[in-house]
């Protein structure tokens, strides 16, 4: 298990309210590095390398399932996941009577599972939400340096943090940055933003002709990141990771050293 350094001066803030603590993003972050070791342990006595079968283009979306899910269950019942997979944003916000009545109204349970009326009710959602997103960051080129496998660190190398998006409307953003740990993914830290604007995103890279990419995205620009890292919630208590993100281009501080 390991620790985890929190901001004092930023929450989970949603129109004001304070939807979740420091402290509960830090229970999620255990709750998700926990189980993801356990989904190891589990594949790995059955001869599966779970995380290499997954492949590096879809581990950040796992990990960010998995940490969706870890928030929901710290969130006391004021968010609940998003029910339908292609919905926006992630948790949806029902902490209050007339929110948790609305959606109870636009799901139907069947045989004890939840399923959505129709995408449009939850894309996006009446009462709104939190998104979440995941990333390892960028590396230098394979031209440059041979490319981190899978279970390889990549801190010392890291060169930018490359959050992605569907729309370039994506607000009240949760970003983890994740790395390899002793060979496991592991949440190294969370930043939280309420007030992204378009002009925090780069333009959308629509799919091409026979290329990988089957969705139009769009990254995160720089000003964007420096933004989501001025308010850090936590980071991991590890010199490697305060010293990278000391950088003046994401904190701009060592979060350990400093009152700021």
């Amino acid at each position: 298990m390991y620790n985890y350094l929190l901001n004092e001066n930023a929450d989970i803030i949603y129109d004001g309210k304070v939807i979740l603590t420091k402290e509960q993003v830090v229970e999620a972050i255990i709750i998700t590095n926990t189980n993801l070791k356990k989904l190891n342990d589990i594949t790995k006595e059955s001869g599966v390398e779970v995380f290499e079968a997954l492949g590096m283009r879809n581990l950040s979306g796992f990990i960010g399932e998995f940490f969706v899910s870890s928030l929901e269950q710290v969130s006391n019942k004021n968010l609940v996941k998003n029910p339908h997979q292609d919905g926006y944003p992630d948790l949806l916000l029902v902490d209050s009577p007339k929110a948790a009545s609305y959606f109870n109204s636009i799901v139907e349970i069947v045989d004890g599972k939840l399923y959505p009326k129709e995408k449009s009710l939850f894309s996006p959602f009446k009462y709104g939400g939190l998104e979440v997103k995941a990333t390892c960051g960028s590396t230098p080129s394979a031209k440059v340096m041979p490319k981190p496998l899978i279970g390889e660190q990549r801190i010392h190398i890291l060169t930018g943090l490359d959050w992605k998006a569907h729309h370039r409307g994506t607000n009240n953003l949760i970003g983890i940055y994740w790395d390899f740990l002793d060979e496991l993914p592991t949440i190294c830290a969370v930043f939280y933003r309420n007030d992204l604007t378009e002009d925090d995103w780069g333009k959308i890279v629509r799919p091409k002709e026979g290329g990988g990419r089957t969705t139009s995205v769009s990254i995160m620009n720089s000003k964007g990141v420096k933004k989501m890292c001025k308010n850090w919630i936590a980071i991991i208590d590890n010199e490697d990771y305060i010293n990278a993100f000391s950088n003046k281009k994401w904190i701009g501080y060592n979060v350990k050293n400093s009152s700021n």
